[in-house]
């Protein structure tokens, strides 16, 4: 099971309109209340109140929430009364549902869509790890490997195209995009054995991180009939892309070429570094150090590192 974060999840709402309400296609919301929880926020962040509402659990005292969507839909893992991991859907006026599991021991809800379709991964009858996509007509699907013995669903879209990584026959992991219908598809590499998917937009556009031919870390985005491009770093050797929205744009993070690890925005075929888009007086208060979540309308959710206290916080930036 994953490093317990909370020992509870809790369904965080605003007593009074905020901004944010305002923008529903925020690609990485599902993280953005526990990111709040972990990190904190600029404390203008508080000036609406807030209530809370537990999730509860599906049977003993462990929840963690991992993703929500646009209609307050929640899902990640509990345990059960007899000590297993399952994958839940919280849906609000209905409580904690268990999502059931592969056959196997133990399942975990990683991502959510518009439409409560649920992706993640669970034990199988012969004790692998394959990714689902869960729906309320379907319930819980095999999406079967790239051919090795395990799979990994770690996004999803509206459509319930689910992207993630899996092990190929050969041993290596690469990311895979999943189309209803269609079936399971290897993205493959940027050039050595590794790939993995952390996003994908309503298009089918899928965007995460691959290894070089020389071994280095590099960001990527894979459109279908053009496939992985490679999206380059801010001057090291490292990138990371964590997720996209409608038009394309990406938010990540790259070293640059002072071996310092900053957030990046990929748009317009260049990837620029986001402290250099924001007001100076802010870039000397804090390093941007991630981009984690990048709506249609622009918004992006970045962290950064307080120069003073070396807290890390997380923000949207908006124009």
């Amino acid at each position: 099971m994953r490093n317990q974060i909370l020992a509870r999840s809790f369904y965080i709402r605003t007593l009074r309109k905020a901004s944010l309400a305002r923008d529903r296609s925020l690609v990485g919301i599902s993280g953005l209340i526990f990111v709040l929880l972990l990190f904190g926020a600029p404390h203008h962040a508080y000036a609406h109140a807030y209530s809370m509402i537990e999730l509860e659990t599906l049977g003993v005292s462990t929840s963690v929430g991992y993703a929500i969507n646009t209609q307050g839909q929640v899902t990640g893992e509990s345990a059960t009364a007899d000590g297993k991991i399952r994958a839940f859907l919280f849906t609000p006026n209905r409580g904690l549902a268990d999502l059931g599991t592969l056959c196997g021991s133990s399942s975990i809800g990683c991502a959510i869509s518009a439409h409560g379709q649920v992706t993640g991964w669970s034990v199988t009858n012969d004790g692998a790890a394959h990714a689902f996509l869960f729906t309320p007509r379907t319930g819980m699907i095999d999406l079967s490997t790239l051919g090795g013995a395990t799979s990994k669903g770690l996004a999803l879209n509206v459509d319930g195209q689910v992207a993630g990584k899996s092990a190929t026959f050969n041993g290596a992991i690469h990311a895979f995009l999943y189309t209803p219908g269609t079936g399971m598809i290897d993205l493959g590499t940027l050039g050595c054995n590794t790939s993995v998917a952390y996003a994908i937009n309503a298009c089918g556009q899928v965007a995460g991180e691959s290894a070089t031919s020389n071994g280095a870390i590099h960001a990527f985005v894979y459109t279908p009939g053009t496939g992985m491009i490679d999206l380059g770093t801010l001057g090291g050797n490292t990138s990371v892309a964590y997720a996209i929205n409608a038009r394309g744009q990406i938010a990540g993070e790259s070293v640059n070429s002072n071996d310092k690890m900053h957030a990046f925005l990929f748009a317009d075929s260049t990837m620029r570094d986001l402290n250099s888009m924001v007001d100076r007086a802010i870039a000397k208060r804090m390093t941007l150090i991630s981009g984690r979540g990048i709506s249609d309308r622009g918004l992006i959710l970045v962290n950064g590192v307080d120069a003073t206290s070396d807290e890390i916080r997380s923000y949207l930036l908006r124009k």
